[in-house]
């Protein structure tokens, strides 16, 4: 854990150890709320994000560039698990933007009709890939403003492109990262925008990539939105 402040050490002096241990005491937890400061807050985030996710592989299944971004592109509003059901299918028929592009745009929902808001994916996944044969001669754009300009690819889409494909430093924010960063006081949870800005301003821009990620899994293994209980939470307990 990061080294305490002098106050917070005096304050952990007049504590009496034998009678309240600090993996037992359930006033440990109410101390440390009360008396670590954001900045060891965050650098306690970060050691217990490492510690537990040493590692992030994508969560969603793909082959290359194009088929990453067609399932970043479905997972809006869909499981990562629900994607990657139909993904196999998807990419058999049209593994490349060329392939898409002949696809009617009914033979593609017949394919990831299971997914969220199939109908419109559908016809921006027909669409888009028109653009990138006809305007990129097949390529995924690289950066964030001919990503964007894609149908269906809004700025946390290209985000997640733009860090896990091209290694550019951004912060996508998703459900569970905007909820854990309000949860532990690190941004007012007041929209999507502000939460990305917070973690951008609070976390190191090194560590970006691979943070979002541990936020993310975090999220859905420990820190969920319902049936969330903060004194059992490996970093709400202690945070």
């Amino acid at each position: 854990m990061t080294a305490l402040s002098p106050l917070n050490k005096s304050l952990k002096q007049l504590i009496n150890f034998n009678k309240y241990p600090p993996t037992s005491s359930p006033f440990w937890g109410a101390f440390f709320i009360l008396s670590m400061t954001k900045k060891e807050r965050i650098h306690f985030i970060l050691e217990k994000l490492s510690e537990l996710y040493p590692e992030t592989p994508i969560p969603l299944d793909h082959q290359d560039t194009f088929s990453f971004l067609i399932a970043v592109l479905m997972s809006a509003q869909s499981t990562d698990v629900s994607v990657n059901k139909v993904t196999p299918a998807l990419f058999t028929l049209a593994p490349t933007p060329q392939k898409m592009a002949q696809l009617s745009v009914e033979k593609i929902l017949s394919v990831i009709k299971t997914v969220g808001l199939a109908p419109s994916k559908a016809k921006n996944i027909s669409a888009l890939s028109k653009i990138l044969v006809e305007k990129y001669a097949g390529e995924v754009p690289s950066t964030f403003e001919g990503l964007e300009e894609l149908p269906g690819v809004g700025h946390k889409t290209a985000s997640v492109v733009m860090s896990q494909i091209f290694g550019v430093p951004a912060f996508p924010v998703d459900t569970h990262i905007h909820r854990l960063m309000k949860r532990w006081k690190l941004s007012n949870g007041k929209n999507v925008e502000q939460t990305e800005a917070d973690a951008k301003r609070l976390f190191p821009k090194e560590r970006w990539n691979q943070l979002h990620l541990q936020i993310i899994f975090f999220g859905r293994e420990y820190c969920k939105a319902k049936a969330h209980d903060e004194n059992i939470c490996p970093i709400c307990s202690q945070i």
